[in-house]
């Protein structure tokens, strides 16, 4: 038993060498990955890259993660993608052909790419892998790893048959450090790389490259088959300081104290703090040369920059470079996140001291909402109070406490009241009503911009709420910030104050009702103008009513005693409701356009003698009778509808909402909503005595009146009317309103808009407003400013691109200020781009300084330069046409000169100096500085690794920089019998 088991024992120690490891799983992994790309077999596209095809062409990306045992990797396929699949037939490669990646080491048409993969720079190659550690990884440094990884596609190109080449990202991230290896049928390049912090002397030049070039390649021809060259030198410009910024400078006799791009009020600034282009960049390029026909080395060289066939220039600019537009809007943003009230703001104290004129105040405003009083309205004047408190304040007030300079807070209110200049106190300015900014220069503008405030929900160009906007940004930015703001709003608000009190209409208002498409904040204003409106018509109506009184006296102290008794019975009627129309509990109040009916009971009593006297007529309605007498229908003077803001209009119907389908409900909203038709039937019924409801409705609504012809017993044609089917419903509201509606003319009846109750509530609403509450009401405005001024400051400079953005920027803006609750993110990034935008057109503004744009000179120079200076914003790099002897390269040139010269004044540092040393001195300054960085490009063809081998193409890329050289050399074998 125990020889039986002993086999079987043996069985369960056996190890099973087939299990994979780590390793071939990776590879496996690989493959798996090329084959998902479809990178399997031979390469396929256009044999040849077009000119300037890399820069302009799109790239592609795919990315996947793999791992090796615990170690993640990224790999990535990086690719041109091509316009048309449809010639992909006739490019297909043949089976022995070179990848297109050795074809592409050769291709001239894409050297120096400006916006390109490092690879793509440095191998000229359309398509690629690379596998690089991944996120959070530490970097391959070691040589084993390094060659396991080498080994790893190796083998994964060799068992796919994929012709892309892959590369390994080896060394620390920073360094751009890559190996790989691309293979073909019977073909192999390997991909090697050179990286040093300081090159070295002996290859400082282009005939130390050359001789390492031809030691790797290695060929043992005689002669050696010839090698092109394609060399760029780059020069850095830093120095602007020749050339003047062209920032507006500041005004040190205005009251800014002399701030950088410092503005007068009404104005908005624009431009940047700063130079918005740190660098130009000079590339002279030698695209085609030959070894023997330039001489580069450590005693002389021919690569003179002036010399050099190919001029192409970029410009670096300044990150996030300070501009005026950009902060004043940020600035004024932020205020939106801030919490604190006026009061608190400004502290208590100022208003503590007053403690007799705050109780003034309080019992004022009590009696005004009392239902009845026995002192006049006109001794009861809140603005009396206000102003005592005002003046109380300010005599209190410390000039050092005063958020606002006083002669800063002058000028700001001058400039949002300019009719304030006129003495308001004068008779004839009292009864002067201003023309709310007719002259001004919105009126005169016939641009598509005028009704930009309507897409928007801003307010109108010029506009009190515009140039508010405009002061409070200001302010904010230049004279205080917060508390400054919030002082200026409450000098805002007594001013209003004031005016509602002595029947001021507010300046840069247009007339009317609320304009609903405009901000609430702009509503409100127009809403305390309607008010002050009414409020003047009626103190007029009152006057005159006064002074017919006065005559009617007169006349009565001269006529009979039952003449004077006739007249003042006459008078007395409508003349107590006068002193009773804002404390009586009756409520009887005179409308606004009542003013040409005062008379009209006398002349029709005078007509007619009848008992019932007509009143408030304005003209007979189109000859028409009333239907029970012969008398002619009259359409009476009505009260106008109670203008109304958005707020209003929503909490009226949330109200409306909130009754409810019920019967009762239904009811008590029709009631609700009849109160215009209810003052409507009253006028009506005082104008036309003995009317009845037919005749009403022919007037108000000739639809709901059907006439219809009829001929009776003696053949005469006969109209006959009766009202439309709606009308005779059980129930009907204007049947009910009609029975209860009481013969009175509008100048008696209660008023439909309450003007005073009205301008209390927005002063009251304009009062307790915080300032981040006034920052949200007006930001439609300032980004409508902001938007305005950048129109017209691209409009100086002509940028397509930015005009095409504004565009965009005006329809999101669009549908983002119209909801009444902003969202702070979406606003913050407008911001943003109005940002961006500002920074792109100065960078252009600056360009055209520098290269004399605007100075005047020969047409077609000026033409070429401004198209030059155009493409340099758009594109990545601008090829200067005529090089360095053209109209362009001549004044690049200059800059470089100048820019030499100005550095000779200057303190010298030591290689500078040991600069001048080598090159003889500093006897002649030199047009160019050293070049910041030399890239060199080596080709040729050539056997390897046998003189009877196929003939391969090899390639060095160099790269000199100060602190930097870097050799990427791709060298090809033939491996069919090695």
């Amino acid at each position: 038993m125990a020889a039986d088991s002993d086999p079987e024992s043996e069985v369960f120690e056996i190890t099973d060498f087939t299990t994979a490891s780590e390793w071939e799983r990776f590879v496996s992994r690989i493959e798996e990955v090329l084959n998902d790309w479809k990178l399997i077999g031979n390469s396929t596209g256009n044999l040849t890259p077009e000119k300037g095809e890399y820069t302009n062409g799109t790239w592609g990306e795919k990315t996947q993660d793999i791992n090796f045992a615990d170690f993640k990797f990224c790999i990535s396929h990086y690719y041109m993608t091509q316009e048309s699949e449809k010639d992909n037939g006739k490019d297909k490669l043949e089976e022995d052909a070179f990848p297109l990646a050795m074809q592409d080491l050769l291709c001239m048409n894409n050297d120096f790419p400006p916006r390109a993969h490092c690879l793509v720079r440095w191998y000229g190659i359309r398509e690629f892998v690379v596998i690089s550690p991944g996120t959070n990884c530490e970097a391959i440094i070691s040589e084993s790893k390094c060659n396991l990884l080498l080994s790893s596609i190796s083998i994964s190109l060799a068992n796919s048959g994929c012709q892309v080449p892959m590369f390994v990202q080896i060394q620390q991230k920073w360094r751009r450090v890559y190996v790989g290896e691309c293979q073909g049928p019977g073909v192999r390049t390997d991909f090697e790389m050179v990286h040093l912090r300081k090159v070295p002397n002996q290859y400082n030049h282009l005939s130390g490259l050359l001789d390492i070039f031809k030691s790797k390649i290695g060929c043992s021809l005689s002669p050696l088959p010839p090698i092109t060259i394609a060399i760029r030198f780059t020069y850095i410009l830093q120095d602007w300081q020749q050339y003047s910024w062209p920032q507006q400078p500041p005004d040190f006799d205005t009251l800014l104290g002399g701030e950088v791009g410092g503005v007068e009020f009404g104005k908005i600034p624009f431009g940047a703090c700063e130079e918005p282009i740190s660098e130009l960049h000079l590339a002279t390029t030698w695209p085609h040369l030959t070894e023997g026909i330039v001489v580069d080395n450590d005693v002389y060289s021919d690569l003179d920059p002036l010399q050099a066939p190919h001029w192409s220039v970029r410009v670096r600019t300044a990150e996030n470079p300070q501009c005026l537009l950009g902060d004043f809007l940020t600035e004024f943003f932020k205020l939106c996140c801030r919490k604190e009230s006026t009061e608190e703001i400004l502290g208590r104290g100022m208003a503590e001291e007053e403690g007799k004129e705050n109780s003034d105040i309080t019992s004022a405003l009590s009696k005004l909402t009392e239902p009845a009083a026995t002192v006049p309205i006109s001794k009861l004047s809140v603005s009396n109070m206000v102003h005592s408190a005002r003046k109380h304040i300010r005599r209190h007030r410390r000039t050092d406490e005063s958020p606002l300079n006083t002669d800063v807070l002058n000028t700001i209110l001058l400039y949002l009241f300019p009719d304030a200049a006129v003495e308001k106190s004068s008779e004839s300015s009292k009864n002067k009503t201003p023309q709310p900014y007719t002259c001004g220069k919105g009126q005169q503008k016939t641009s598509p911009d005028d009704n930009l405030f309507l897409q928007l929900k801003s307010a109108p160009f010029d506009s009190l709420t515009y140039r508010l906007a405009l002061c409070a940004c200001l302010v904010n930015y230049n004279h205080g910030g917060l508390r400054a703001v919030a002082h200026l709003w409450q000098e805002f608000v007594l001013e209003l104050r004031y005016r509602w009190e002595n029947n001021y209409l507010i300046y840069g208002l247009p007339e009317g009702s609320p304009d609903l498409r405009c901000c609430l904040l702009h509503q409100k204003l127009q809403m305390l103008n309607c008010c002050i409106e009414r409020k003047r018509a009626r103190d007029e109506a009152r006057k005159a009513l006064e002074g017919n009184k006065e005559r009617q006296r007169k006349v009565s102290g001269s006529g009979s005693a039952p003449d004077s008794k006739t007249a003042s019975t006459r008078e007395v009627s409508p003349g107590k409701s006068w002193d009773s129309w804002s404390d009586s509990e009756d409520e009887f109040f005179e409308c606004l356009s009542d003013q040409g009916d005062i008379e009209a009971p006398h002349t029709e009593a005078e007509k007619n003698g009848t008992k019932s006297k007509a009143e408030g007529r304005l003209h007979p309605y189109n000859n028409t009778t009333l239907l029970n007498s012969t008398e002619p229908l009259y359409i009476p003077v009505t009260q106008e509808p109670a203008p109304m803001t958005e707020d209003l209009l929503e909490e009226q119907s949330e109200v409306l909402a909130k009754l409810g389908t019920s019967a009762e409900g239904t009811h008590l909203r029709a009631r609700m909503q009849s109160a215009c038709l209810l003052s409507d039937m009253e006028s009506f019924k005082a104008a036309n005595p003995g009317c009845v409801l037919e005749d009403f409705v022919r007037w108000y609504s000739p639809r709901d009146y059907v006439e219809e012809e009829s001929v009776d017993e003696n053949g005469v044609k006969v109209v006959k009317g009766e009202l439309s089917a709606r009308m005779k419903i059980p129930g009907n509201m204007w049947v009910e309103a009609w029975e209860t509606a009481r013969v009175t003319p509008a100048r008696r009846q209660r008023r439909l808009f309450d003007d005073t109750k009205e301008a209390e509530k927005v002063l009251h609403y304009l009062a307790v407003m915080k300032p981040a509450d006034l920052t949200y009401h007006l930001l439609p405005c300032i980004l409508h400013a902001a938007i305005l001024k950048l129109k017209e400051e691209e409009s100086v400079e002509d940028i397509p691109s930015v005009k095409k953005i504004i565009q965009q920027v005006t329809s999101q803006a669009c549908k983002l200020l119209h909801p009444l609750n902003h969202d702070e993110k979406k606003v913050e990034d407008l911001i943003n781009q109005l940002m961006a935008m500002e920074t792109a057109i100065t960078r252009a503004r600056s360009l055209k300084a520098k290269f004399a744009i605007g100075e005047g000179g020969k047409g077609e120079d000026t033409e070429e330069l401004e198209k030059f200076v155009s493409s340099l914003l758009e594109e990545p790099e601008v090829v200067v046409i005529g090089a360095g002897q053209g109209p362009t390269g001549s004044i690049i040139h200059r800059l470089f000169v100048n820019a030499q010269r100005a550095a000779l004044l200057a303190p010298l540092d030591d290689d500078l100096v040991r600069d001048k040393k080598t090159t003889g001195g500093s006897a002649k300054v030199p047009d160019f500085p050293p070049p910041a960085g030399r890239e060199i490009i080596l080709r040729t063809c050539v056997p390897r690794p046998a003189p009877y081998s196929k003939a391969l193409p090899q390639r060095l890329f160099c790269v000199l920089m100060r602190e930097e050289f870097r050799l990427a050399g791709a060298f090809s074998s033939d491996t069919s019998f090695f």
